[in-house]
């Protein structure tokens, strides 16, 4: 199997789609993991879009504007489909691996064609059931992984790079227009652009113009449908609200251990025991700073789950397949290969799955069953699994912060405004943040019943 991948036979193609349909018809069919409380978020955040309401504007929520937009065409074409996130997931990851392999054989990262970074690559997003799910941060890499191989092309001597350096911007635009948190990758740009790639003047600009154009668009949408301000006040909020930890660093670094070491080992092996051309050491700076950016992303993101480690696959992928390009013997490198291609899927399975019963990272069943239009002002959000979001209110740790704010008369008015524009027929209200804004807004107050603790009814 070593063999079969490391030769440079396109065919070999075939060979890691079954192994990718294998691992799928797995999980799918024989393995069942439970909705989580990201996937249903982006499901509700889908559907209420679909309603005709605006993120930030009507719905307080970190995700980025063009995520939300394709969470909503999911909703139209499948509703509450958690089969269609995975098989749109797949679908991403798929090209991912097609595309970052033939980029590395394109730009001659290593002294040999093959396609073990492609295999490699699949048993990394194997790590974790959610790396394998439609995500923001999926949507995103894919468009950082294009972002890179266009970096890449930069290292080839005598190349015309106008096209590619304003094509690295754009691509790096739409990531973070998907998932905010690749902003990062801005000051990777630059900082790479220039001491690697010897950007002049004239291509920096270039690629800085085509980072900030989608993001130009994506302002001038929110104008155009009068929310800028809101979505100016509240994106900020997105960096500075509560952590959701739905897994520990430590559950990470049991699994990851093993991909690591090859890594860190790759690593050596390239640059200490063997001689590399000028464009070889480029790219593998490239990649070594893509890492340390990818790891500087954790220390912003919000909520901390396996699948925000998509970002370092690209890297991890090109470290490994150098060790095993250079590793000598051949029985430790088929032993290194089948403990990562079958090994990792294997342990990570039976890992995740233990990892289920108490776990706040999935979705629960609710006591009691609402029906209707819900707001749900707390960290369960088991009680959408009968109703929809009735509410602004859906990311609500963000939320938390954003009604904590001092507001003047104007913004007091609006954000009664935004209340009383959607008047959830009920609200779960566990740490009384609903109940605080009847002090402020006394009509809103006239409007509900309170039930039971932390439950109101709207009046009818």
């Amino acid at each position: 199997m070593f063999s079969f991948f490391k030769l440079n036979d396109p065919f070999r193609l075939i060979g890691i789609g079954i192994y990718v349909l294998l691992l799928t018809f797995v999980y799918l069919a024989l393995i069942h993991f439970p909705l989580t409380n990201p996937q249903l978020m982006w499901m509700l955040l889908g559907e209420r879009l679909g309603q005709g309401y605006y993120l930030y504007q009507d719905i307080i929520d970190d995700n980025g504007p063009l995520s939300a937009g394709f969470f909503t065409f999911i909703d139209l074409l499948f509703g509450r489909s958690l089969l269609a996130y995975e098989v749109v997931g797949r679908i991403l990851i798929s090209f991912q691996i097609l595309y970052w392999n033939s980029m590395l054989i394109k730009f001659k990262a290593f002294d040999v064609n093959t396609y073990l970074p492609a295999i490699i690559m699949a048993a990394l997003f194997h790590f974790s059931f959610d790396l394998l799910s439609l995500s923001p941060a999926l949507l995103g890499s894919t468009f950082l992984i294009l972002s890179l191989g266009q970096l890449f092309s930069q290292t080839v001597l005598q190349k015309d790079t106008s096209e590619s350096t304003l094509l690295i911007g754009i691509y790096a635009g739409l990531a973070t227009g998907f998932h905010p948190n690749y902003i990062l990758f801005l000051p990777y740009m630059i900082f790479t652009g220039i001491a690697i790639s010897s950007f002049s003047f004239r291509q920096l600009m270039l690629s800085l113009v085509g980072y900030f154009l989608p993001l130009l668009l994506i302002t001038l949408f929110y104008f155009w449908n009068d929310g800028l301000e809101e979505a100016i006040q509240i994106w900020p909020l997105t960096f500075l609200s509560e952590k959701y930890e739905y897994q520990s660093l430590l559950d990470w670094l049991f699994l990851g251990i093993f991909p690591l070491l090859l890594a860190i080992a790759g690593y050596f092996m390239a640059t200490v025991l063997r001689g590399s051309t000028i464009n070889q050491q480029k790219q593998r700076q490239l990649v070594i700073i893509w890492l340390l950016f990818s790891v500087a992303q954790f220390f912003i993101i919000k909520k901390q789950a396996a699948y925000q480690l998509v970002i370092l696959i690209p890297g991890l992928t090109y470290l490994i397949t150098q060790f095993f390009l250079n590793i000598r013997k051949e029985i430790i490198a088929k032993l290194a290969f089948y403990l990562l291609v079958l090994g990792l899927p294997s342990v990570a399975l039976w890992y995740w799955q233990q990892k289920i019963t108490g776990s706040e990272y999935f979705v629960g069943q609710s006591e009691v069953k609402y029906s209707g239009n819900i707001l749900v002002l707390g960290d369960d959000l088991s009680p959408y699994l009968n109703g929809k979001l009735g509410g602004p209110f859906l990311n609500y740790r963000l939320s938390k912060l954003y009604l904590e704010q001092d507001r003047d008369l104007r913004e007091k008015a609006r954000l009664f405004q935004m209340l009383q524009k959607q008047k959830p027929t009920t609200v779960v209200d566990p740490n009384g943040e609903f109940e605080k804004l009847f002090r402020q807004f006394p009509a809103l107050e006239s409007q509900y019943s309170k039930t039971s603790p932390g439950i109101f009814i709207l009046k009818k």
